[in-house]
């Protein structure tokens, strides 16, 4: 069901077909993924422009503020209002964000593809934080990849986009794909701030690479398992391992590789090894 404060249910179209020319001179149609810029207001305040696929707004708005910090409380939220041909997201909150100017002004920007920011002191919050990360079988993520292979329909049709998902077990609970990763997870952290749930049974999935940005945010929702077809970074990981989350990194077909919590990764469904000198040797599916 959704909130009564969202006051509007502005997804967009997400691909538009176009005519391009191959290397053969042959004129042919293909997809590519609409972005549009969403320039998010609190209490009148700008507060930052996101570059967006613009799936589901709403919820992307929601998620940025509460990851950077500027609303904790859903309680506090009075009306979302997204329109796309003023460009723009209403966040009307009876919350006010303390010291919201100097939030605004001390920022990093991260290597998150895109509008990659953090505001004020939200690593502050995480000190001492500590996930209780669960057993993993290597059978339910090879269950996990499987079900996960038959999403990414913008992608597969048009590319240039990320995907997140949030799992439990081999069950997709829910799947967003946007522009930039950091868009993806914080539609996917609104949604489930909306329906307060918990993270702490739960698995964060990203096509994109696991930077501390992305540690940090799925730490925010308290999802103890990272798992992603990418790489790491060394801040990642780092952060990965003082939080005690389980990363999982180049996770495609039947391969992965564990970058923290080893212990808690059941191995119950190895593959065969190939033999020296047998074909196919050396890659990885």
């Amino acid at each position: 069901m959704t909130p009564t404060f969202i006051k509007s249910n502005a997804a967009a179209q997400l691909t538009m077909a176009v005519e391009v020319m191959d290397e053969q001179g042959q004129l042919q149609t293909r997809q590519i993924a609409c972005e549009r810029p969403l320039t998010v207001y609190l209490n009148w305040k700008e507060i930052v422009t996101l570059m967006t696929l613009g799936a589901r707004p709403e919820a992307l708005v929601l998620g940025y503020l509460k990851n950077q910090g500027f609303i904790e409380d859903i309680a506090a939220i009075e009306s979302v209002i997204v329109d796309w041909e003023s460009e723009a997201a209403a966040v009307v909150s009876s919350q006010q964000a303390a010291d919201l100017d100097k939030s605004l002004e001390k920022k990093t920007v991260t290597s998150g593809c895109g509008q990659g920011t953090m505001y004020g002191s939200v690593m502050k919050k995480l000190e001492g934080v500590v996930l209780a990360a669960p057993e993993l079988k290597q059978s339910t993520l090879y269950a996990l990849l499987k079900a996960l292979s038959a999403h990414n329909e913008t992608y597969k049709m048009a590319g240039a986009v990320h995907g997140c998902a949030i799992c439990r077990g081999a069950e997709i609970l829910s799947f967003v794909e946007d522009v930039g990763r950091h868009n993806a997870v914080d539609t996917l952290a609104g949604e489930l701030w909306m329906r307060g749930e918990a993270g702490h049974d739960k698995i964060f999935y990203t096509t994109g690479r696991l930077t501390s940005e992305m540690v940090i945010k799925v730490a925010q929702m308290g999802i103890p398992v990272l798992l992603s077809r990418s790489g790491v970074t060394q801040m990642g990981l780092d952060l990965a391992r003082q939080l005690g989350i389980t990363m999982i990194a180049r996770a495609k077909g039947r391969h992965f590789e564990v970058f923290s919590g080893h212990d808690h990764l059941v191995l119950d469904e190895k593959p065969p090894v190939l033999a020296p000198g047998s074909a196919g040797r050396g890659m990885r599916d």
